[in-house]
Order: structure tokens, then C-alpha cells, then sequence
């Protein structure tokens, strides 16, 4: 419906709807007469600059007169003055009026590099944190393609429309609105023959200064009965999946857990630490087959391998819950621990968990 449409059907005259409307969006309709209010500068302010600048005045002599601070003068000259580097007060006025009007032209509205940039990164599921902050490294010299993180979250979820909305609809990683408490049945208190427990892992490990310790867990599919095997290095964020064909499989977890070690350079292999899952139950296997040792969590603690549980939380996107995880081909698993590897990430200076892991195992060559 039209303004006058919906206040019509709400028995209001058409000033009033667009009232409501306007306060509703944060427009500020100004008459031509507007003077700014607080210490914003006013048209007189304007005019003794104009002509403080036509009888040669510095800067400096000119915030003297109206009582201003010299940066002041100076931020003013160089965003309201003509295009042929005069400036006016008539015109200085009207252009401050203009860039006061709420809501301005969203960045992200209108097509372009920026936006193609941001929507392409949102549907490989980056945060807009992450792609804010990449920018300043894909682009260090282009002052155009800046955006802050806010500046996507409000493109996201409140300035979209049209063809904008289509594109990001999907955008919103954890697929709702808002966020929620996520609560986790721990793993019982099974038995878990010669475990040892994280209390007796080396110190080396809790302070993330050496790369090479991994934690580890499984994310359980529908009723249980599916699941897939997630490992994350502590200090680069580096991921590797692991393909289980059979739910808490002992032997199947063993294999996986040895095929995927002996994957990464000797450097990157010292230790593992994993729940208290019955699954790892050929823990001594591994460690003999890999040459890395393994710890257990102390029970109801997840948050004693935080860098696996908010992995886990990303890999959801991917693996929703309450689905069956074992229609996810080997194939599938490496695509999925490649994009999450290709994300910046805000804990290793908007590296991505790739760049880390490569550029730690080359400065050991």
C-alpha cells in the first residue's frame, strides 16, 4: 500500500501515517530554513569563515573569530567547499543540511565491487567482522572498499530489499535471528582403560605457543546415529574431518584418527585432547600407531577444548542438527574443513587457519 493508502485503511489523515512512518525508518524531514542544533556549525558560523578565507585569514585566525578550534575550520572547508575549491556559505549550509538527513543511502545498497565482495564472502558463510576486517588486506590500497562489520549487519538484517535481500536471505550463519543458550549432554562417565587426564598435559599445550596439539570430538547426527569426527589445532584453528561410516565405531574411529595424523607434518602431530567419549576407547592404539599422545577432559567440561566446541558450533552450518551426517561422502568433508581453513579469523590477525598452519610449518623447513 501507498502512504495514503495505509492511512486510510487506519482511519489516520496521510500527514500522520507518514509521520509514523518516518520516525518508524529514522527520516528527518528538514524545511529549507534548518538550523543545526548543539555545537554543530551554523549558517553565521559559515558566513565568517567565507569571509575570514576571502580577506586571506588562516585557519587558525579564523576559529579565533568564532570561537572554533582550527580543525574545525579545516574538516568543514574540505567537506562542504565547491567543486572548484571555493567555498560559499549558502552552498556550505545546504550540503550540511543534506549529509544530516537520516537514513543515508545504505553503502551496500546500490551494485558494485564492495557489495559483490560482501555478498559472495556472506554465502561462503564468513561473519561480517571477518569480512570487514579482510578488506583492509585484500585491498590495503583502495579506501573505497571499506565497510564496517555493523554497516554489513545492518545491510543484512534491516536495510535489505529487493534483489539485495534475495542475495543475502541465506546469510545469517547460525539460521536464526537471534542467539540462543546451546546446552550439551555431556558424555556419561564411561570407562576408558589407561586414559589420561587433562590435568597432566604438558603446560605448553594450555598456552597455545606451540603449534601441534589438537582437540577433538564428534558431532552426533539424528537420534545418534550418525556422526562425523572433528579435530582442530589449538593455535592455528586448522580443521580436519574425519569420515565415520558407523556410529562410535572403536576400530572405525581408530583408523580415522591414525589416517588423518599421518597426514600432517611430524611438526604438527604432538597431542590430542578429547572428551570423555567411549569412542576413543583404542586411544593406546593411536598413540602407538601416531606417536601422539592423548588426553581426556575432565567430565562436564567442554569447556576445557573451547577451540573444538566453537568449531563444532561453525560446522553446524554445514551439518544441521538433527539431520542424518552419514550421506556426507569423505569428498564432502574435506570441502567442508577447506572453507572453514579459508576463513580469516580474528584470533590470528585475519589470517585464515590455513595461512597459519602453512606459515608455521615452512618457518620449520
Amino acid at each position: 500500500m501507498s502512504v495514503r493508502q495505509a492511512s486510510a485503511a487506519v482511519g489516520v489523515a496521510k500527514s500522520t501515517g507518514q509521520r509514523w512512518v518516518d520516525d518508524r525508518a529514522g527520516v528527518v524531514r528538514r524545511a529549507p530554513g534548518w538550523e543545526p542544533g548543539g555545537r554543530a556549525l551554523s549558517f553565521a558560523d559559515r558566513e565568517e569563515i567565507a569571509l575570514g578565507l576571502a580577506r586571506g585569514l588562516s585557519y587558525t585566525q579564523i576559529g579565533v573569530v568564532i570561537g572554533r578550534d582550527t580543525s574545525v575550520i579545516s574538516r568543514e572547508v574540505a567537506r562542504n567547499r565547491n567543486v572548484d575549491g571555493s567555498y560559499r556559505a549558502g552552498s556550505a549550509h545546504r550540503r550540511a543540511w543534506e549529509k544530516s538527513l537520516r537514513p543515508k543511502p545504505g553503502k551496500l545498497a546500490a551494485a558494485g565491487e564492495l557489495r559483490s565482495y560482501v555478498v559472495g564472502k556472506l554465502k561462503e558463510q564468513w561473519s561480517p567482522q571477518q569480512i570487514s576486517a579482510r578488506l583492509t588486506v585484500d585491498f590495503p590500497d583502495r579506501k573505497e572498499m571499506r565497510v564496517s562489520h555493523e554497516t554489513i549487519y545492518q545491510a543484512v538484517y534491516v536495510q535489505a530489499k529487493g534483489e539485495l535481500r534475495t542475495e543475502v536471505a541465506q546469510a545469517l550463519r547460525s539460521g536464526r535471528a537471534h542467539r540462543r543458550r546451546q546446552g550439551r549432554v555431556p558424555a556419561g562417565e564411561r570407562g576408558i582403560p589407561g586414559k589420561i587426564l587433562i590435568s597432566e598435559r604438558p603446560a605448553e599445550v594450555a598456552d597455545r605457543a606451540v603449534p601441534g596439539h589438537w582437540e577433538g570430538d564428534l558431532i552426533m547426527g539424528a537420534r545418534n546415529q550418525s556422526a562425523i569426527g572433528t579435530l582442530v589445532e589449538r593455535a592455528t584453528r586448522h580443521v580436519l574431518l574425519l569420515h565415520l561410516p558407523k556410529v562410535r565405531d572403536l576400530e572405525g574411529v581408530r583408523d580415522a584418527m591414525v589416517a588423518a595424523i599421518r597426514t600432517l607434518p611430524v611438526v604438527m602431530a604432538k597431542s590430542v585432547t578429547w572428551d570423555q567419549g567411549i569412542e576413543m576407547g583404542l586411544h593406546a592404539q593411536i598413540t602407538v600407531a601416531t606417536d601422539v599422545d592423548i588426553y581426556f577432559c575432565d567430565p562436564r567440561s567442554p569447556w576445557q577444548r573451547g577451540t573444538n566446541e566453537n568449531t563444532n558450533g561453525l560446522l553446524r552450518q554445514y551439518f544441521p542438527k538433527g539431520t542424518d551426517l552419514s550421506v556426507h561422502s569423505p569428498q564432502r568433508l574435506e570441502e567442508v574443513a577447506a572453507l572453514l581453513n579459508g576463513r580469516p579469523r580474528k584470533t590470528l590477525n585475519w589470517r585464515t587457519p590455513a595461512e597459519a598452519f602453512n606459515e608455521f610449518v615452512a618457518s620449520t623447513t
